[in-house]
């Protein structure tokens, strides 16, 4: 069950596909509980996210038909709710998972306390058997939060969609080339990338609801849109440096993506990098992401290379069906009948 789902790119749509992938190919059979399935409507400030208006008998339903042996829920939002609500009236096992640092994203944009959204999101997972998180760091961060019952569930890069190849691209700009990909939003920190004063030319890979304004207020910047398959890895291969501004972010699979394709990455000392690159030789951190970049452009291609082969989703897959737990949807029914 998920809030996150396609036409979205994000790394929470690209976890739960690859993962379900993966699962498919062991012989399970994968069902998806998402938006796409009810009438929606956008949300405020941020359009392209369409929030489903799931009425709880529609998901009781569901659960009914499917007759899931597991319930995972992937996502805080209005679905993920009434998920949560049906597992806990019914006493039906289940499990959730942490992909988004809502507080602060939330904070971001309305002046809403990040201790109010942490209070929902401590409600909403204290009833699950797991909570699943990407990484130590952001285990950490939410046990400080008073969270419980936490479970490390990492992330992957597809070896055979993302590798090295030929510089192919931005033969037309000044070099170094620093790439940015990732959403154009105000969470993500893509100033930070823009204003760097290093030499060389910024390419901004993602749409978002900055975009047109980030575009008019960086001229020099080019802005090339969403990138997908050998296309995006076309970008990954060409750039020098990718560089992952975000300061919110729980993982950060175009890191991950970037290296597997030989480019070292370049990031702020901070959850989600402080993880992902854990070899100095892959990537640099620093406060001052000036520096970071300026490190990243020293490090060998083959390193990052080396250090991405680190993570694969057949791992990821691992660990996410360890934590599950029986549903137990046929005492649920038994006490339908009675």
């Amino acid at each position: 069950m998920t809030d996150a789902w396609t036409p979205q790119i994000n790394g929470v749509v690209r976890c739960l596909t690859a993962v379900g992938d993966e699962l498919a190919e062991r012989g399970l059979d994968v069902f998806y509980l998402t938006p796409s399935q009810f009438w929606t409507v956008p949300l405020p400030t941020y359009p392209e996210i369409q929030l489903a208006l799931a009425p709880q008998s529609h998901v009781a339903a569901y659960f009914d038909r499917v007759q899931p042996d597991h319930i995972h829920i992937a996502t805080e939002g209005p679905l993920g709710l009434q998920a949560r609500l049906f597992c806990e009236w019914n006493k039906v096992g289940f499990t959730t998972s942490y992909h988004t640092r809502f507080p602060e994203y939330l904070a971001a944009r309305v002046p809403i306390p990040t201790e109010v959204s942490y209070a929902y999101l401590r409600w909403f997972h204290a009833e699950a058997s797991a909570t699943m998180v990407p990484t130590k760091s952001v285990a950490e961060v939410l046990m400080a939060q008073g969270f419980r019952n936490l479970r490390i569930w990492s992330r992957g890069v597809d070896a055979a969609a993302f590798h090295p190849g030929s510089k192919s691209l931005f033969r037309d700009l000044p070099g170094p080339h620093l790439l940015y990909v990732g959403r154009v939003a105000v969470e993500k920190n893509v100033e930070a990338f823009l204003r760097l004063d290093t030499t060389g030319s910024r390419i901004v890979v993602g749409d978002g609801p900055q975009l047109e304004d980030l575009r008019k207020k960086y001229p020099e910047t080019r802005f090339v849109g969403p990138k997908f398959g050998e296309d995006l890895r076309a970008h990954y291969q060409s750039a020098d440096v990718l560089v992952f501004p975000s300061m919110t972010d729980t993982f950060g699979n175009v890191m991950i993506e970037a290296m597997a394709c030989g480019t070292p990455v370049a990031a702020f000392p901070v959850t989600g990098p402080v993880d992902v690159l854990t070899d100095p030789r892959a990537g640099a951190m620093h406060a001052d992401l000036n520096t970071a970049v300026r490190q990243a452009l020293t490090l060998d291609r083959a390193d990052a290379l080396a250090h991405s082969r680190r993570f694969s989703w057949a791992h990821t897959t691992d660990q996410f069906a360890s934590w599950l737990v029986p549903a137990r949807l046929d005492a649920r029914r038994s006490r339908t009948a009675a």
